[in-house]
């Protein structure tokens, strides 16, 4: 409706009928006294709220989500593994480390942190001790923001790379490392000191219930989570743009693109695109009728961020792949 309806003087007063008592323990009470009757509960409220998976027509999408999610985390936490084993022990030994590809090791860490402890938080949640419950919920969200920051910290480095500015910087990647793990950091412990961080439960309308370790305030999460990445995005989203175009741009003083220069420059965007953290807009940005739509893409696409690699070297972009055969395309800094 637009507007906040709550703390009404008359309540607004609901009626179900058939309902299963057994269940009730699920429901949320803040706000509500409930009415019971031999077949029926009638809640008297003085707030509305709008739920948006009571919306939902096609309940199936749920389980659907669920395990989308579930091969999609472990597909990347698979593949960020292997890319972690192949940058430290064969990058290590036979190519010099660049920024690039340390700045990109973090990245993978932090992805590692957020899929691992995402794929054991209903786990621990189910095991009921609080102590537990409250850890897990702060390790995913640190890995969350960090992954936020590194997206960040990425986007920068390619930027400065690009107008040749890094090089410039005293003690450059400690600067990088100390903003890309402490900040998130400071935001899990100022929640933690303020006891955010709880059991809570996930209801359907299908009847069926999960419990996660999450941030107990929807209000908090909202502010926190998603205005924070609400900035990564802003920034990440404009050198992206800026990227895109020197790479559509540059052609044009040369020769004219062959297929295979084509090709490597699309492969080039469209890992940009994963590695930056574009893809997350659409799981914070969704909303009205293409919301479902919108959590499909974000949980599939999301599934191939540990899947590919970009290097960013000074000045210039190289791709690879981690399962095919190498094939590199060069970009030069057009303020060089």
């Amino acid at each position: 409706m637009g507007a906040k309806i709550q703390n009404l003087s008359q309540p607004i007063e609901i009626q179900y009928s058939n309902v299963d008592k057994v269940r009730k323990s699920l429901w949320i009470t803040d706000g509500c006294q409930t009415v019971e009757t031999n077949n029926s509960i009638t809640c008297q409220c003085t707030h509305l709220t709008f739920f948006a998976i009571l919306m939902v027509r096609h309940t199936s999408d749920v389980n659907t989500l669920t395990y989308i999610t579930s091969i999609g985390c472990g597909l990347s936490l698979f593949f960020l593994i292997v890319g972690l084993f192949i940058l430290d022990f064969y990058l290590s030994k036979v190519l010099f480390l660049t920024e690039a590809t340390k700045i990109l090791m973090n990245l993978f860490v932090a992805m590692l942190i957020l899929n691992l402890s995402f794929l054991t938080n209903e786990s621990i949640s189910n095991l009921g001790i609080e102590g537990a419950c409250v850890a897990i919920a702060a390790v995913l969200h640190y890995g969350m923001l960090a992954t936020f920051t590194w997206f960040f910290m990425q986007a920068l480095h390619l930027y400065l790379s690009l107008r040749r500015i890094c090089t410039e910087v005293k003690h450059y990647m400690l600067k990088i490392c100390i903003t890309g793990w402490v900040i998130p950091a400071v935001v899990v412990i100022a929640l933690l000191a303020s006891q955010k961080y709880n059991s809570i439960n996930i209801n359907t309308n299908e009847g069926k219930a999960a419990t996660m370790c999450w941030i107990s305030d929807a209000g908090i999460h909202q502010g926190v989570n998603i205005g924070y990445y609400a900035v990564v995005f802003v920034f990440t989203l404009s050198v992206f743009i800026l990227t895109v175009r020197q790479i559509v741009l540059m052609p044009k003083a040369g020769k004219a693109q062959d297929n295979s220069s084509i090709k490597s420059n699309t492969s080039t965007i469209l890992s940009l695109f994963l590695l930056l953290g574009i893809t997350w807009a659409f799981a914070f940005f969704s909303y009205g009728p293409l919301l479902i739509a919108s959590y499909y893409i974000f949980t599939i696409l999301n599934s191939f961020q540990g899947k590919s690699k970009t290097i960013i070297g000074d000045g210039k972009i190289h791709t690879q792949s981690s399962s095919t055969a190498t094939s590199n395309t060069a970009v030069t800094s057009p303020y060089a």
